[in-house]
């Protein structure tokens, strides 16, 4: 049957078809819908994990036990996973492994732009890129194959225009695999120096044969036309210098990315005149072409910054721009803002009124960095605000004690900022960390974590007491406050940055995009009682203007969360909760 299916919908069908039998994620953009689409199949079993680490070892262990397994990250979800990464390079697998990876060029949704391809060369694992959705489904069947065949665990490279773009789909049946057997193998699995000293030969010997298999493997091909010119892409390149260059060009169509082939890319250097890379980020499969002395061109034409279009290449390649479209250029920007009702806006007015330093984090609450709320100093990691806030009160002392906080939210705390708040009772700064408790993963479209006792079905699981955590690791002082309550938050911020010890606010309110979340009826303005002081506007509420010298409520959009209300001497606003 064929259907159109976006790239992520596509991947989670390939494994589904290929016989997956166990997948653990942890969600992140442009990643996130594989795993929530291969949790519909109830043949597979599917989790979202604390953290990306946590899900790679949890598929090696599904993988060691015999079955297909499988993990999703984003592109910085890598680097969380890295430690297990390399190691399971070694050891290779059981049954087939495949880690899904989908880098985020011009960083729609991230904090870097790196490319992951650095990691397949660094562990030494084979690496496939699909360029559509059909090859996301079939590239994961290949996958596993490629698993067993090698031995090996195999990361599988999308990126954002893949991931969420459609194409036509052929799709297939259930491929059920039996179990392999787990047979104890202490050389081939437990990496201590005496074993692991002689699984790195393995490696290398493995890396040569998958070189020999780049050469003639079924995921690159070569598509001949006009031999003027030669383009080597893989992955969306391939499709942007396609529909820029057609039948003009000759392409060398890569879908292995990890080995390279050799004698393939010479061959085809040699049926064309000038040969050109197309790759998006950084100069990888350049980079091998001069290393095997060839004349090529890439990043003298194109950026290694940003997301590639079809109208960039074309100008790169001196041919006419696609014709299209074009926005009016006066369409006014609209900057990501926090969501009308957002129970984060409240705590972030608490922190700017009260002039604090931010140590923040990753998540929806990133956005407390925008004017007018302007509340957040650094964001690095997920858990970096727990650990950088513990360095920077140790480096000031009660000069940054007594106005530093940190904000992390609920999910991205059980992903990585546990151990940071270990870090801080066990060494002892005076630290005020503040948990952000949405009740739901919210920046990457309302995923459950362990705080909210749901698994990714919407079946009951186990739930972590966020009080009774911090306290168990010996954080003696945690209180918990409404964010719509100005002042609750600002007394409990007041008395737990003077207090001399660490301590631990959580902020909980659930989403309130969530749909068990029962909104109040929308505010409206008293215009004669508006004094047009803008106060409310320092919020910086989506649902609030100032017009004609008064605010003003956008019905559709106010929940009546009342934050606004508080900030008013003059009582202009009326209706919400109180009706």
């Amino acid at each position: 049957m064929k259907k159109i299916m976006l790239g992520n919908e596509a991947a989670a069908r390939g494994l589904w078809e290929a016989g997956c039998m166990f997948a653990s994620s942890y969600p992140g953009t442009p990643s996130t819908e594989i795993t929530e689409n291969l949790a519909k199949f109830d043949e597979v079993c599917c989790e979202w994990a604390p953290n990306e680490k946590v899900a790679v070892e949890a598929a090696f262990g599904a993988s060691l036990a015999g079955v297909r397994s499988f993990a999703a990250m984003k592109h910085v979800g890598l680097n969380v996973a890295a430690d297990p990464l390399f190691t399971i390079s070694y050891t290779g697998v059981n049954a087939g492994m495949i880690i899904a990876v989908a880098d985020d060029p011009a960083m729609h949704s991230s904090q870097n732009e790196q490319d992951s391809r650095h990691y397949a060369i660094a562990a030494k694992l084979p690496m496939v890129e699909p360029a559509d959705s059909g090859e996301c489904l079939g590239f994961m069947k290949a996958a596993y194959e490629l698993s067993e065949k090698f031995d090996t665990p195999v990361l599988f490279r999308t990126c954002t225009r893949i991931a969420h773009s459609q194409s036509i789909v052929e799709t297939g049946e259930r491929a059920e695999k039996p179990r392999v057997e787990y047979k104890k193998n202490a050389a081939k699995y437990i990496m201590m120096p005496a074993y692991s000293t002689k699984r790195h030969p393995v490696v290398e010997q493995r890396t040569q044969a998958l070189r020999d298999w780049a050469e003639s493997c079924p995921l690159n091909r070569v598509e001949m036309g006009g031999t003027k010119l030669g383009i080597i892409a893989s992955g969306a390149a391939y499709q942007y210098a396609k529909e820029v260059l057609g039948a003009e060009a000759s392409y060398l169509k890569l879908g292995l990315v990890n080995p390279l082939p050799e004698k393939l890319i010479r061959d085809f250097a040699s049926r064309v005149e000038r040969l050109i890379v197309v790759e998006e980020l950084d100069p990888i499969i350049e980079t091998h072409c001069r290393a095997m002395g060839l004349a090529v061109e890439g990043k003298s034409l194109f950026p290694t910054c940003g997301e590639f279009s079809q109208n960039l290449v074309a100008e790169a390649l001196g041919r006419e721009v696609p014709s299209g479209t074009e926005l009016p250029l006066e369409i006014p920007a609209r900057p990501p803002v926090l969501c009308s009702g957002c129970p984060h806006r409240g705590l972030f007015h608490v922190l700017h009124q009260n002039r604090c330093t931010v140590i923040g984090d990753i998540g929806c609450y990133t956005l407390g960095a925008v004017e007018p709320l302007s509340s957040i100093d650094s964001t690095i990691c997920m858990g970096a605000s727990v650990s950088g806030l513990h360095g920077f009160n140790k480096a000031l002392g009660e000069a940054g004690e007594k106005h530093t906080v940190a904000v992390i939210g609920d999910s991205t705390f059980m992903h990585s900022g546990i151990t940071g708040l270990v870090d801080i009772a066990y060494n002892q700064s005076n630290s005020t960390v503040i948990i952000l408790d949405n009740s739901i993963t919210g920046m990457t479209g309302h995923q459950q974590n362990p705080t909210t006792g749901y698994n990714i079905k919407g079946d009951p699981a186990g739930k972590v007491d966020l009080e009774a955590l911090c306290r168990a690791v010996g954080i003696n002082r945690v209180r918990v406050v409404d964010p719509y309550n100005i002042k609750e938050c600002s007394a409990a911020l007041r008395e737990e940055l003077a207090a001399p010890e660490p301590s631990v606010i959580i902020s909980r309110r659930p989403c309130v995009l969530l749909k068990y979340v029962k909104t109040n009826p929308p505010l409206r303005v008293n215009a004669e009682k508006c004094i047009g002081c803008r106060a409310c506007m320092r919020i910086g509420c989506p649902s609030l203007s100032f017009r004609d010298g008064k605010a003003k409520v956008d019905e559709s959009m106010c929940v009546g969360c009342g934050v606004c209300t508080q900030l008013c001497a003059s009582k202009a606003f009326e209706g919400g909760a109180a009706e």
